[in-house]
């Protein structure tokens, strides 16, 4: 961060949030603190069904362990920080916003990419049941985890580093509630050039990479569907894919709406759907694969029974 501090006047940065009102910011406040006690709640509780459950111990299952700890970690990264915000001032330090820039990043980008994992492990169940013990055997699993969760990193460490490199001396007002790369690059005084066509090849590559991989996986899973000859076999097959689907949408949606984009045009409007990706999908992913899901739903009821305390004998 030298570079920061020599090639900037700029040493801290005000994040507007959600609104400049005295009055919004007490129920904003309660709002989204409830949203991120109930998000912390939900994956915890889904991890530790997983991990509990000696029949939840399979891939799939792994992979939303996995996707349930990312999540808690990329609302912490976002929410505190509004909840700080909400009730007191709303400036956040040089360091500390590219800070949460490159987690907000990385951990969004893991998600991303553990969706795609995710897809793939519904099209080899679907697709090649008689070879998915094989294919999807637990170092695979592993080594596909550990992809998904290092090159986000990397992706998050380039634009941040591209990011340390420009200059910023007139405004330091940013109209969004966290510290986002589309409107840092747009209160840069310096040439971002560079920035805007990395942004445009690298990180469309990182972002619809995964999407095509999801969107690939169920093209061969709906073709294989529609070979099964019972209507029952069909919506089991269905029922499996569901869940995730319904994330996949409710996540990508709203991050194709924000970032494809160019830079230049990115306005207030886009708040509720950097709300959608960043808060409100993780706190909804729990409740999206537990109702939908007699094993994970059972795997609940034996977590919450077991903490239940015991009558004595009469």
């Amino acid at each position: 961060m030298e570079r920061l501090n020599q090639s900037s006047s700029v040493s801290e940065f005000i994040l507007l949030g959600l609104s400049s009102r005295p009055e919004d910011q007490k129920p904003l406040f309660s709002l989204f603190l409830i949203m991120y006690l109930v998000t912390i709640t939900g994956n915890l509780l889904i991890i530790l069904a997983i991990r509990s459950d000696p029949q939840l111990h399979t891939p799939m299952y792994f992979f939303l362990s996995v996707l349930s700890f990312t999540d808690v970690c990329f609302t912490t990264t976002i929410v505190p920080r509004m909840l700080v915000n909400f009730l007191s001032h709303k400036t956040i330090s040089y360091a500390g916003c590219l800070t949460q820039m490159y987690f907000i990043y990385a951990l969004g980008n893991t998600d991303s990419c553990l969706l795609a994992v995710m897809a793939f492990d519904r099209y080899v169940a679907i697709c090649d049941p008689f070879h998915y013990v094989t294919t999807m055997s637990y170092h695979r699993c592993v080594l596909m985890v550990a992809i998904s969760c290092s090159l986000p990193h990397f992706h998050s460490l380039l634009h941040t580093l591209l990011l340390n490199q420009l200059t910023f001396c007139d405004s330091n007002i940013i109209h969004n509630f966290l510290c986002d790369l589309s409107p840092l690059i747009k209160l840069s005084c310096s040439p971002t050039f560079v920035n805007e066509i990395v942004i445009l090849i690298e990180g469309s590559f990182i972002l619809v990479t995964p999407f095509l991989c999801i969107t690939f996986s169920y093209i061969q899973i709906l073709i294989a569907v529609l070979k099964i000859p019972s209507a029952a076999g069909k919506r089991k097959a269905f029922s499996t894919c569901g869940s995730h689907l319904t994330v996949v949408t409710l996540f990508y949606g709203s991050i194709f709406y924000v970032y494809l984009q160019p830079v230049s045009t990115y306005t207030v409007k886009d708040h509720m759907a950097t709300i959608v990706y960043t808060v409100l999908s993780s706190m909804l992913n729990p409740f999206i694969y537990s109702l939908r899901n007699k094993d994970l739903k059972q795997g609940l009821r034996k977590l919450l029974g077991r903490r239940k305390p015991q009558a004595a004998p009469s």
